[in-house]
Formats: structure tokens, C-alpha cells, sequence
């Protein structure tokens, strides 16, 4: 039997990697983000020659402006557990606040996820806070449960994203499953609803001990756009510890990556 050989095809396939490069991320821990990716956001300090009264009402027009008040004053911060990365800031006030492409955000304190004035530096987990089975236990192995609370399906999206060829998080050992009792922990991604609150509970009991808590996305941290409404019920929140604040809205999927392998690796 003889096999024909294409060598059109051949050359065709070589094209398209040439073109398009690997299809994979060789280090997802220093890759660069393309495009118009919104990162960790920086807040220059006021110019010199401004006056209290213009940069009091720089401060209330930025508040104002902000859907879902991740803008404080005095000083001014965005706090990144409620911000939804629209730009807007941005795009009224650019010589104030600007986006980086900083995608390691990730950190296991609420007062982590806030942006100051002035602050420009990497956001870093509190290693005192992280406990010691966790990078004992999951250091080589992490299997999570991810639990839609009510999510819109963008975090969603991405987290399934982060499992793929190109950002494939299982060489870290890092995999979803299907089974609570098979996982390690949960990955809350939506606002909680009072519909969900229940079976959030019961899955987060069917995990055994010891377990993580990773909230992902805006609307997990702190109900994004749906926060304060009467549909949802977030005690769930208030009764554990949780181990790991993913911001982003939606979360990227190096985000997540970068923040899991910082909190059961140290890196």
C-alpha cells in the first residue's frame, strides 16, 4: 500500500504556526497580556498646582462616576474586589488613574484587593495568613469545585479558559472536578443568590477537611453590580475564613492561575 504524502497540507500547517506562534504559554508567571487587558490600577497623586477645592471635586466626580463604588476618597482608592474594570475612571480622568497590564492581583486579604494614591506596586499575598496544610497538602495537587452563586457566566467562561491548551493549569496539578467530595476546595464565582445560598452550604460541606475557599471574580468578593439587593444572601461569606480573592470582572484566566500557585506554592 502506498501513502501519499500532501505537501501542500504540510506547508499550509507550517504557515499557521509560523504565523500564529505556539499555541500554548511556555510560563503563564511572566507572560505578557495582549490587547486592551485591564490590570492592577495606579493612582497618581494630585498635581501640584490644583487646588483643595478642584481636587475635592475631582475626588466627588470620581466617586459619582463609579457604578458600583469601588472609589473612595481621602484618600482616593479603588477598592478591586468591587471595581468592574470598565475604564470609565480612566477614560473622564487619565491623568489619575490609569489600568496596568499587571495581571497578579490576587491576594488572601480584603485590605489587599484597595488601591491608594500613590500606591504602585506588586499586590502579594500575606504568607503569615496562608495556612500551613494548604502548601503541605496541595502544593502538587489542588482539586477545586467551582460553584456558579447566581454568576452571569464570564468568570465562569475564563476559569473554564484557565483548564485549556493555551493557559493549561493542570501541568501545576491544578484541575477542576466534578464531585465536591473529590475536591479540595471551592471556587465561589457569581454574587450568592438566596436560590443558591442553600446548595452553596451543602457543597462546601461535602468537601473534606481540611478545604480552601477561593472567591473569584467581582461579583463573588463583593456582589459587584447586584450588591445590596434583597435577591441575594451572602452569609455564606461571613461565616468562613476565605483563603483567596480573585478580582477581575471577569477573572483572567492568568489572574487565577498566578493567585492559586501564590497561595499553595508561595510563588
Amino acid at each position: 500500500m502506498k501513502l501519499k504524502f500532501n505537501t501542500g497540507s504540510v506547508l499550509s500547517e507550517m504557515r499557521i504556526l509560523l504565523h500564529q506562534g505556539k499555541q500554548y504559554i511556555p510560563d503563564v508567571t511572566v507572560v505578557e497580556v495582549p490587547g486592551i487587558f485591564r490590570g492592577r490600577p495606579v493612582i497618581t497623586v494630585a498635581a501640584a498646582d490644583k487646588t483643595a477645592d478642584e481636587e475635592a471635586a475631582d475626588i466627588k466626580s470620581l466617586i459619582d462616576l463609579c457604578p458600583t463604588a469601588a472609589i473612595s476618597g481621602k484618600p482616593l482608592s479603588i477598592d478591586m474586589g468591587k471595581c468592574v474594570f470598565c475604564g470609565e475612571c480612566h477614560r473622564v480622568f487619565p491623568s489619575r488613574i490609569r489600568f496596568t497590564k499587571d495581571y497578579k492581583i490576587s491576594t488572601n486579604t480584603r485590605e489587599g484587593l484597595i488601591i491608594r494614591e500613590g500606591q504602585d506596586y506588586p499586590i502579594t499575598l500575606n504568607p503569615e495568613l496562608v495556612r500551613k496544610e494548604i502548601r503541605k497538602l496541595f502544593g502538587n495537587s489542588l482539586k477545586l469545585r467551582q460553584v456558579s452563586a447566581a454568576g452571569d457566566n464570564s468568570s465562569e467562561w475564563e476559569l473554564n479558559a484557565a483548564g485549556n491548551v493555551n493557559f493549561d493549569m493542570g501541568r501545576f496539578g491544578i484541575e477542576f472536578v466534578a464531585s465536591p467530595r473529590h475536591a479540595d476546595g471551592i471556587v465561589i464565582t457569581g454574587p450568592i443568590s438566596r436560590n443558591m445560598a442553600e446548595p452553596l452550604q451543602i457543597c462546601y460541606d461535602a468537601v473534606p477537611h481540611p478545604k480552601i475557599i477561593i472567591l473569584a471574580g467581582t461579583d463573588a468578593i463583593s456582589g459587584g453590580i447586584f450588591s445590596g439587593s434583597r435577591a441575594l444572601d451572602r452569609s455564606f461569606i461571613n461565616k468562613y475564613t476565605v483563603d483567596l480573592y480573585v478580582p477581575g470582572d471577569p477573572v483572567h484566566p492568568l489572574t487565577f492561575i498566578n493567585g492559586v500557585l501564590s497561595l499553595i506554592r508561595g510563588k
